[in-house]
């Protein structure tokens, strides 16, 4: 396929030799695609060769622009806008370029590139369901893994769960003292819910135990430190820390039922994994490192047995790594972690996918990574990104406030099937086909509508305007796709095949056919940028084209046997091009709907 911005940027570097009898530096050919208020396919900016011609911008343009017309058979007409050249590009490129496009079945990926690429998202406690924030952040690793894999990476897909620490300790704690031997079976409940309840449940009692230490005469702030039932938590850790048998059997048997209610949310949203690791099996590796930073001087110990390290010479402070009580913090296990998948993988690349809260958390880890001598320490991204609410507003955790990601996926479903009901878009399917297809819409309403979004933005979800059918959503992309499906389909009764012909393009045609050719450094770029937004709204720009395009001109009714075939061959190319970017997305797309 030619690109366009780079055919017209070598045709305008032999114009100005051809005109000037010099070799214009690189830098000094600038294109564009051209402004939609002025005729053009692509924009030479003139400003940079005055130099070369010694004309007035006006007068550069107009000879460059005469030359390329006289002398390159693809370039069919041209205007000047004071020192800009807007160059029409004429019929047959656009021909050619779709004929090219059509030849590529994997249209939009990208060659291969030899790096490898860890992306790690998802990354939830074991005291609690996934929520909204962690459907956030696992349909950004996902789609961020989808993308770069089509910017020709090795990509790997790693999960770190953080099953070990003072707040499974909280969950094990009510649930001894409150649970009465629950399970998962006994009270109908997803293992992680069961377990996220008792996390509120410990945070109930610890607001009883204050209240109680208050009104005898303590402060707040003392009384949350030496409640009862926080020490008591605070010594499980310490005995977990010490292999104890019996916190250690019970932490198994909790941390079974989380994973399994894990497993069932991961399926419901298309997600999986590479690697899994946890915190518990990478702490050790993590106290390894501050040991060898202790004996490197990188690290100090306080009087108090606690290790930190010293920050405040790179314009940050003091980072504890070890407690007082030997036990680690977060980011002892990340440093373990970090030196372990890079002795596994020795990765090119790795990307955490984490909200903006922990900014500093990831400031800290590569400057310590590299203070203890690791020269990978500059691979490490983070990708950070806002938060996500509902129109309900913020949520809290220990305060049972969350909104679950299983809850929010069967309002999804509802939604989708509400809607679907009501405009009346199920003619002719079973059941079965009725409910696969609630589940793709319901899914690509959620995702599109969080993807879309530039991950670094804190963003509103509103799960009704997700599921519109117009507009910028998933289901106007998927109700487009499933529109040219029948398209196709009815082309193939009639016996038409889609085929690139020569026939003349209309506008309308050759603008969307440089829309697609515009399609892999789409997918460079949003690679680039870490963004799927990028992609998700080429997409939309894609389907909106196509819509407008379909209500204007015939199709299957078009009596020149050449352009409709023509014209279907471009449907088909469009329909193929959503499928690859919604691919990346994690969204499926119906046939029929």
């Amino acid at each position: 396929m030619i690109n366009p911005l780079e055919y017209i940027a070598a045709a305008a570097r032999k114009a100005v030799v051809a005109c000037y009898g010099a070799e214009p530096a690189d830098n000094l050919i600038q294109v564009q695609p051209t402004r939609k208020e002025f005729e053009g396919d692509v924009t030479l900016v003139v400003f940079p060769l005055l130099k070369t011609s010694r004309k007035a911008p006006e007068a550069t343009a107009a000879e460059i622009g005469g030359w390329l017309q006289e002398n390159d058979p693809q370039v069919d007409r041209f205007n000047v806008v004071k020192g800009f050249l807007n160059l029409k590009l004429a019929g047959s490129f656009w021909t050619s370029n779709l004929a090219e496009i059509a030849a590529q079945p994997d249209f939009g990926q990208l060659p291969p590139t030899g790096r490898t690429v860890m992306v790690e998202f998802s990354s939830p406690n074991t005291n609690k369901p996934l929520h909204l924030g962690h459907i956030r952040n696992n349909l950004l690793g996902w789609s961020v893994s989808q993308l770069l894999a089509a910017c020709g990476h090795r990509v790997l897909k790693v999960n770190l769960v953080n099953d070990r620490g003072i707040h499974i300790c909280k969950s094990m704690l009510a649930w001894l003292k409150c649970g009465n031997g629950e399970t998962p079976e006994t009270s109908g409940k997803k293992g992680d819910h069961l377990v996220g309840d008792y996390y509120v449940k410990f945070n109930d009692l610890l607001k009883a135990e204050v209240r109680e230490l208050v009104a005898g005469g303590m402060s707040e702030e003392e009384a949350e430190k030496q409640a009862p039932i926080l020490q008591e938590a605070q010594a499980m850790l310490v005995k977990w820390e010490q292999g104890d048998p019996e916190v250690r059997a019970l932490w198994e048997k909790m941390n079974g039922w989380v994973y399994a209610g894990f497993d069932e949310t991961y399926r419901r949203l298309g997600i999986s994994f590479d690697r899994i690791y946890y915190e518990s099996q990478t702490y050790k590796d993590g106290k390894s490192l501050v040991e060898e930073g202790l004996a490197k001087g990188v690290l100090y110990r306080r009087d108090d047995g606690s290790v930190w390290c010293d920050l405040t010479a790179d314009g940050l402070d003091e980072k504890l790594l070890l407690r007082r009580d030997g036990t680690s913090v977060y980011m002892t296990q990340d440093l373990g972690t970090a030196k372990q998948r890079y002795d596994e993988y020795h990765f090119d690349e790795i990307i955490y996918v984490v909200g903006n809260e922990q900014n500093y958390h990831f400031q800290v880890l590569k400057l310590i990574l590299g203070k203890l001598g690791f020269a990978w320490s500059d691979a490490i991204y983070h990708m950070s990104y806002g938060m996500v609410e509902l129109p309900e507003g913020k949520m809290k955790s220990r305060e049972g406030t969350v909104v679950d990601a299983d809850d929010l996926l069967d309002r999804m479903y509802a939604t989708a099937k509400e809607t679907s009901l009501e405009l009346g878009k199920l003619e002719g399917m079973s059941d079965a086909e009725q409910d696969e297809l609630f589940r793709m819409l319901s899914l690509g309403a959620l995702k599109y509508f969080i993807l879309k979004v530039d991950p670094r933005k804190t963003m509103l979800f509103d799960p009704k305007e997700s599921i519109d059918f117009n507009g910028n959503t998933g289901p106007f992309i998927q109700y487009t796709h499933a529109r040219i499906c029948s398209i196709l389909r009815k082309a193939t009764e009639a016996g038409f095949a889609p085929s690139v012909t020569g026939a003349a393009l209309l506008p309308k045609e050759e603008s969307i056919v440089q829309l697609l050719s515009g399609y892999p450094d789409k997918v460079r770029e949003a690679g680039a940028a870490h963004s799927p937004a990028l992609v998700a709204n080429f997409a939309y720009d894609l389907a909106k084209e196509f819509n407008q395009y379909y209500h204007d001109t015939q199709i299957l009714r078009e009596e020149d046997a050449a352009a409709r075939d023509q014209r279907l061959m471009l449907v088909s190319v469009i329909a193929r091009t959503l499928r690859h970017a919604m691919k990346i997305l994690g969204i499926d797309l119906p046939e029929r709907m």
